[in-house]
């Protein structure tokens, strides 16, 4: 494969995957990322690794469970509802400390809503959508080079933590085509010595979540929250235009795309405007965030849903310098509107 290709992010995804060892898929159609399961269903044969397209996403992603535990670098792809029914098995994932890649390619909600992207799971993926107290890293792409580095990057991070790690796309990022480059990722320094491997005469691992003793599950509870405290180094963020900037945007994925345009055309005119955009959803970039805060008027929070980033953009900035901006169902934020707010 030439080292830079046209590429959409959905295949971008699938590729880089494949390229950082992933050798298990299991996914369950449905729009918008279906290009990510067919793509897998050609390519992983080929390179010895395993697809299943499963009966349904709940068994996808027990699958994907079960195949981590081995220490496999398993996968798995949806969209909105489907990875609403993963949630039980995500939970699991994280109390039983197995490393595993997945992608939310979004789409209009609630319900089964429509196929149009949108930004409603950032809730979900980022406070826990399932029982318990955990968290998963979540990525947050906006270039189809970024859908292929992040997926990438989650491979690594998923070993590193031995966490389940979310990338967040949606489904417009997940559609379009940009030239990128898919790099193959070394991933040698990384150990899996805790797996499973179900033979005599070798370590038992034992991988589970079930502590029916409270102070043996407050235990590892207390571990886990330590484990998420030490990911709080891996956050990431880009910045455009913020050295002089009196207006900040905070927007993530396709929203962020839009404003930098929108900031481009107002630096013409003389505004000083700037965006501040997390890569990382969990862990935030708060100290960051917050130091950009103490310098600009205004904070405008653009997203593509009802309202859910700018709860956190509020308590680290505050709620008399944030306004929000959104819009729902698949529709994307408009320019002038946005315009018009900053003005």
């Amino acid at each position: 494969m030439p080292s830079r290709i046209l590429i959409s992010g959905n295949e971008a995804i699938a590729e880089a995957a494949i390229r950082a060892g992933c050798r298990f898929y299991a996914g369950y159609p449905i729009t918008p990322q279906n290009e990510i399961t067919a793509y897998m269903a050609r390519r992983m044969p080929r390179v010895g690794g395993v697809f299943i397209q499963a009966e349904s996403e709940l068994s996808a992603i027990n699958m994907v469970l079960g195949a981590a535990s081995t220490g496999m670098r398993a996968m798995t792809t949806s969209s909105s509802p489907g990875i609403s029914l993963m949630q039980e098995a995500i939970s699991y994932m994280a109390g039983m400390e197995i490393p595993a890649v997945i992608v939310n390619v979004m789409r209009g909600g609630p319900g089964l809503g429509n196929i149009a992207g949108a930004q409603g799971d950032y809730f979900q993926a980022v406070k826990g959508g399932g029982h318990g107290d955990y968290h998963m890293i979540v990525l947050a792409p906006s270039r189809v080079q970024e859908m292929a580095d992040f997926t990438q990057k989650a491979f690594y991070l998923a070993f590193q933590y031995r966490n389940p790690v979310m990338v967040l796309a949606d489904g417009y990022l997940g559609q379009m085509m940009e030239p990128a480059e898919i790099r193959n990722f070394d991933f040698s320094d990384q150990s899996s010595s805790w797996r499973m491997e179900g033979a005599k005469g070798r370590d038992r691992h034992i991988l589970r979540s079930l502590y029916l003793p409270v102070e043996d599950l407050e235990k590892v509870n207390l571990h886990l929250q330590e484990k998420f405290a030490h990911m709080q180094k891996e956050e990431m963020w880009d910045e455009y235009e913020t050295e002089d900037a009196s207006r900040l945007i905070v927007a993530y994925g396709t929203c962020a795309r839009i404003c930098r345009e929108i900031i481009r055309e107002g630096r013409k005119k003389g505004m000083r405007w700037g965006l501040f955009q997390p890569y990382t959803l969990f862990p935030f970039p708060e100290k960051r965030l917050e130091e950009l805060s103490r310098r600009v008027e205004k904070i405008v929070v653009v997203e593509m849903n009802a309202g859910q980033m700018v709860e956190d953009v509020r308590r680290i900035a505050g709620k008399e310098k944030v306004e929000f901006y959104g819009r729902m169902g698949g529709v994307l934020p408009r320019k002038e509107e946005i315009w018009k707010i900053l003005s």
